[in-house]
């Protein structure tokens, strides 16, 4: 679990195994939990890349409930069970993890994402393999691409869900190939959206120009999921 210095009167749980979502969600002061969602990205496709990253999360929210619900049944005789929260246990009590309507009890709100990468109107997810993220990154040098990235929040005590994307245009400089060669030796750039990593320190000096903020390029919209949370609770 996350420390944070100003105590919320609401539980998270970040449906993300996102390590960069999991810093930004904590620079914002948040206390959360983390539960991976555990989808099938590639069965859900749309053209559209705002309704496919949407569409995502919605799956994703769907997957982590469905996990609480199979925690909730099987411990129905015992006061707590634990989940496994990335390589962290923490106890929560099931009842509150799922519609619970009563009467002072904290409300639990689940954070879902997704992001893509939008490269000359095509769509880009994680690369498939080290060759495919050579491609992705010698695209961008000299050019541009763009992210969308999407938050979803659902309130498990009361069901309401509300959610929104993020977009971010991203200009480079000419990238060397031995970059690019570093960056795929290095193998980071290979588990992000589009191989897309703007914040890495081979990265960042190629960097002409980015029109929106860095932490919805990292995967986290700090702006948009502040305003999520306020409308969820």
């Amino acid at each position: 679990m996350e420390e944070s210095t100003t105590p919320s009167s609401f539980k998270i749980i970040l449906g993300s195994s996102s390590v960069a979502r999991r810093k930004i969600l904590g620079e914002m002061g948040y206390e959360f939990t983390v539960m991976s969602a555990d989808i099938d990205e590639k069965g859900i496709r749309m053209e559209n890349p705002e309704e496919l990253v949407m569409a995502l999360a919605e799956a994703k929210a769907s997957a982590v409930v469905s996990k609480l619900q199979t925690i909730d049944n099987q411990a129905k005789d015992d006061k707590q069970t634990l989940v496994i929260a990335s390589d962290t246990e923490e106890a929560i009590t099931p009842e509150l993890a799922i519609g619970d309507h009563r009467k002072n009890a904290e409300p639990t709100l689940l954070l879902t994402c997704d992001q893509v990468v939008v490269y000359e109107g095509t769509i880009r997810e994680k690369p498939s393999n080290k060759e495919e993220a050579r491609q992705f990154i010698k695209g961008y040098s000299g050019a541009h691409a763009a992210t969308v990235s999407s938050v979803l929040v659902t309130n498990l005590s009361t069901g309401f869900k509300k959610g929104d994307w993020d977009k971010v245009e991203i200009y480079f400089h000419d990238i060397p190939d031995h970059i690019i060669d570093k960056l795929i030796e290095e193998g980071t750039v290979l588990y992000v959206a589009g191989g897309l990593i703007i914040e890495h320190p081979l990265v960042l000096p190629y960097i002409k120009n980015v029109v929106g903020t860095t932490d919805s390029v990292m995967g986290l919209p700090k702006a948009l999921t502040e305003r999520l949370i306020r409308e969820a609770l």
